[in-house]
């Protein structure tokens, strides 16, 4: 009677215990629940199931049934999970960026590579939460901004959002279609290498065929070939060691050079990038019910993109010093720029085994496609995310390049009259990417911080308060980049008008993504009870999370309560 009655108990436990195991990894990964999968087929998704990268396991008697297990470091893991970050990384090497590090070194000499190597830090800080968002929610941020802002809102992020990346596109292009000219001897002119570049899409469509690993390694040829093309260039200008390091190790700033110090920050942080890095960590299959393997995963991306974003720091730091080196303190320093960059390095150090100018050339031109390519690849994700659209790729992708590629021509047409009027029009696509930043940033970081988004994966008080600093820093030195670009440039009382009308309404839009969900950094309170919730039992955790559901705006979706 005894061993029935406790039989009786036991399987009444049991249950409960299955429960708690399931009602833990919802609790987790929220909008990985089972009720989102069902819903895979009405709903966008960034890479489909059968797409995904499978990361082989092997099972060990520690890993049976332990939901925190995580496996010890594999080299071989590491291979398998390299890909997101080195795509990411085009974004700090595309032509707006080398544009920016030539004009530093040519004005500024080596006296900003400090500032190049703490930005390229800060913009890894920026693209590792993006990949934790995109790792421990199964979605990517376009998508979570859609269930998160009210309708009006999403679509005027979802705008934004287009608009950074029509800019970042027409630079890239325009970067392409510049090697092109290079490369031809000037037989093809600045349009037909605009409409030689867009049919990359078509290249991209060809590659994503064949696989996502396929894709990669592509990008891997392209950032080796700048590498390459760019190392070459050092080697023959032959800068000083001296003064590299000292410009890498003690940070100086005149008056003279706040302008490209500006530059230098603005350009590593691209608002299309936030967007496109969350998506990409998507493309690795990824167990959502076992705690320790999405831990892994972050910590295999953390390593991965700390190393592209290296490399990405060494071709800039070529790019800066080789016009350190050769143009500061020349005339020429102040009129160089991406068109006639080529033609001043040729005259510089001549032809040599291979001409410097095909050198710069092809190291451009690897820059210009493999961004436009990644660019494509972020508008799908974007237009997908916020609009929730189910296209066909090739359908979708030849939408996002259209958005693109006929601002471009047009622009290609109208400014290749002179070296001057492209400089100028570089000038306002720079102001333009600054425009976008907080748009990419504050929504990222009112998530990563959300413990009903993010379960027990949500960022720490002490990280919290370190992204908050950097965004608001960052912010801060393209609004200064944003002012100074106004007051020069802004004539007449009626455009200064409308200018001024225009800025009211941006900044009451930021204020309201900052207050938008308490996005302001977490109280003590609230720290301690973050605490509490990821320590306690399952039931107590249950009774908190109906606490959250109780007190949470009523436009928010989430699944963490189903």
């Amino acid at each position: 009677m005894i061993s029935q009655t406790r039989e009786e108990e036991l399987s009444r436990e049991e249950p409960n215990k299955d429960t708690v195991e399931e009602s833990e990894s919802n609790r987790l990964l929220p909008s990985q629940s089972p009720s989102s999968s069902s819903s895979d087929d009405e709903n966008e998704v960034a890479f489909e199931s059968r797409e995904k990268i499978v990361i082989v396991e092997v099972e060990t008697p520690e890993s049976i049934g332990n939901v925190d297990y995580v496996p010890p470091f594999s080299w071989k893991k590491l291979w398998l999970f390299t890909g997101p970050g080195f795509l990411m990384s085009i974004a700090f090497l595309d032509p707006g960026n080398l544009e920016g590090d030539l004009q530093a070194g040519a004005i500024a000499g080596y006296s900003l590579l400090w500032l190049l190597m703490w930005a390229t830090v800060m913009g890894l800080l920026i693209q590792l939460l993006s990949a934790r968002l995109g790792v421990a929610t199964g979605r990517h941020l376009a998508e979570l901004c859609r269930e998160e802002y009210p309708t009006w809102a999403r679509f005027v992020l979802w705008f934004m959002a287009e608009l950074a990346l029509i800019g970042a596109d027409i630079q890239e292009v325009i970067g392409s279609a510049i090697a092109i000219q290079i490369l031809s001897n000037g037989v093809l002119p600045l349009w037909a290498g605009v409409l030689i570049t867009a049919s990359d899409c078509f290249v991209f469509l060809f590659l994503e065929n064949y696989g996502v690993r396929k894709l990669e390694a592509v990008f891997a040829v392209l950032i080796a070939t700048m590498a390459l093309s760019f190392a070459w260039m050092f080697g023959d200008t032959n800068p000083s060691g001296k003064e590299l390091l000292i410009g890498i190790l003690v940070p100086r700033l005149s008056s003279k050079t706040i302008r490209q110090a500006v530059g230098v920050v603005g350009c590593v942080i691209m608002p299309h990038n936030v967007f496109l890095h969350s998506a990409l960590v998507q493309s690795r299959k990824i167990d959502p019910k076992k705690r320790g393997r999405v831990q892994e995963a972050l910590n295999y991306y953390s390593i991965e993109s700390s190393i592209a974003l290296l490399v990405s720091f060494m071709i800039n730091l070529f790019v800066t010093t080789i016009f350190a080196k050769g143009f500061y303190g020349t005339k020429q320093a102040n009129s160089i720029g991406l068109v006639n960059a080529g033609q001043y390095l040729e005259e510089k150090y001549g032809g040599g085994l291979f001409p410097i100018l095909y050198i710069w050339g092809i190291g451009l031109l690897a820059a210009g496609q493999s961004s436009t390519i990644t660019g494509t690849y972020a508008g799908q994700f974007i237009m997908g995310g916020f609009l929730n659209l189910r296209l066909k790729k090739w359908l979708r992708a030849l939408i996002t390049r259209s958005f693109a590629i006929v601002p471009t021509i047009i622009v290609a047409i109208v400014f290749n009259t002179s070296e001057a009027s492209l400089d100028i029009l570089n000038e306002w696509l720079n102001v333009l990417q600054s425009i976008q930043i907080p748009f990419a940033l504050i929504p990222l970081l009112t998530l990563v911080a959300k413990e009903q988004v993010m379960g027990v994966f949500r960022i720490g008080p002490i990280l919290e308060r370190l992204a908050w600093t950097v965004a608001a820093l960052v912010i801060i030195i393209n609004g200064y980049l944003l002012f100074d670009f106004f007051v020069s440039e802004v004539k007449g009382l009626l455009f200064g008008l409308m200018i001024c009308i225009w800025t009211v309404a941006y900044i009451a839009f930021i204020v309201y993504l900052v207050l938008h969900g308490n996005t302001l950094p977490s109280t003590w309170f609230s720290i301690e009870l973050s605490k509490r919730y990821s320590d306690t039992s399952s039931d107590f955790g249950n009774k908190v999370s109906e606490s959250y559901s109780l007190h949470r705006p009523p436009n928010t979706t989430m699944e963490i309560d189903q």
